[in-house]
């Protein structure tokens, strides 16, 4: 049995949590016997993480540096060398930064860093970066969530290819599960969108690098033409007021509703006719991921790793980014042709049960760190 540990910052809901808990989940307890380390105490996905691992280690982090973190450091260091851990797998920039040299230092074998951004958050400073890029260059290996993002690490940071994996975010089955015609309904409702309504949707942060104003402007185009449009703008973040103040500018008035953040148990891209990921930056994003499972047709920009999910004309449309007219013409274009948004629906929803269904992901995963146990993998 292989003995693994997953360093996350906390149990928050975002793209990189949801996929460590859905990684988490699935590996198989009689192959992997799994410990979780975390910053933050607690989150809404803490439950999933206790009942998946064996063991929840807390790391009770003020910041990155300074004494306090060199005692935590050490803590850390004590408890890795004592548990003999096979595999130590950081999964975002605080983990890596902390996790990865702690990891090297307590002699654990293998130590893996992850890549799963494309830009680093306005927020990260460039101390951050730097301290990233030598956590990777000191991984034996750095997980990349998509072959775009693999290629940067080795253009950008300075990696060498052979430590680059690939390894993509995972679907659940659910996620392909459509929600019987009485819930969505019900859901609609609940949204305050009339049963007969064409529905756009987005799963994002409210925040900049998702670009909210510029589907606001591209929907105001559509909704003058198309009176049974709406928009639902799932998701919560500091530009809630400004977005909610555009709509209104723009005559929006009850034809977008912001819910703030949803948890339900199913995908919520089963409640749109059609999916929208405007981003400005991104590296492999959860949301165009399960708004193909859905079977909806994808509109999202050219932008980091979306190109590796959504192959234009194919399995969704592929616009520039901050461009409003670009969006309203692909919006208009699938409204106005609802064989077409089948077909791409269908496609894209064939294509991620094909490539990124978690029983796929999972077996490429486990039999990666088995090889790396084994030593059949790529050199050290």
């Amino acid at each position: 049995m292989i003995r693994l540990a997953f360093c996350i910052d906390n149990f928050q809901i975002g793209g990189t949590e949801l996929n460590a808990v859905r990684w988490a989940e699935h590996l198989s307890h009689e192959r992997f016997h799994l410990t979780v380390v975390h910053f933050q105490a607690d989150g809404p996905l803490r439950a999933r993480f206790e009942r998946a691992a064996t063991q929840l280690v807390r790391v009770p982090l003020r910041n990155m540096y300074g004494p306090g973190a060199i005692r935590q450091g050490i803590r850390l260091a004590r408890f890795l060398a004592r548990a003999r851990l096979d595999v130590f797998h950081a999964h975002d920039l605080y983990s890596n930064i902390f996790g990865v040299p702690w990891a090297r230092l307590a002699g654990v074998p293998l130590v893996v860093a992850s890549r799963r951004w494309w830009n680093p958050s306005p927020s990260t400073g460039r101390a951050h970066a730097i301290a990233n890029r030598w956590a990777c260059r000191a991984a034996h290996r750095v997980l990349a969530n998509s072959p775009s993002v693999a290629a940067l690490l080795t253009a950008r940071e300075g990696i060498p290819r052979r430590k680059v994996v690939c390894m993509p975010n995972s679907l659940a089955e659910d996620a392909f599960v459509p929600v019987p015609s009485a819930e969505r309904a019900a859901w609609r409702a609940r949204l305050g969108i009339p049963t007969d309504a064409l529905v756009i949707g987005i799963v994002a942060r409210l925040d900049r690098d998702k670009d909210h104003p510029t589907l606001l402007k591209a929907f105001a185009r559509l909704a003058a033409t198309v009176p049974r449009a709406y928009l639902v703008c799932v998701g919560d973040g500091p530009q809630r007021a400004e977005l909610t103040g555009l709509a209104r500018a723009l005559q929006l008035d009850g034809r977008v509703q912001f819910p703030g953040t949803l948890t339900p148990t199913f995908n919520l891209h089963h409640l749109f006719d059609v999916s929208v990921l405007c981003s400005v930056t991104e590296a492999f994003p959860n949301s165009v991921l399960e708004g193909m499972a859905a079977a909806r047709p994808v509109i999202a920009t050219r932008v980091g790793g979306v190109p590796d999910a959504v192959r234009d004309g194919e399995t969704g449309v592929l616009i520039p980014a901050g461009d409003a007219e670009a969006l309203a013409a692909a919006l208009c274009a699938i409204v106005g042709s609802p064989e077409r948004a089948r077909s791409l629906g269908a496609a894209a929803q064939a294509h991620a049960r094909a490539e990124y269904h978690e029983t796929r992901v999972i077996e490429r995963l486990s039999a990666w760190y088995e090889s790396l146990v084994r030593g059949t993998g790529a050199e050290r």
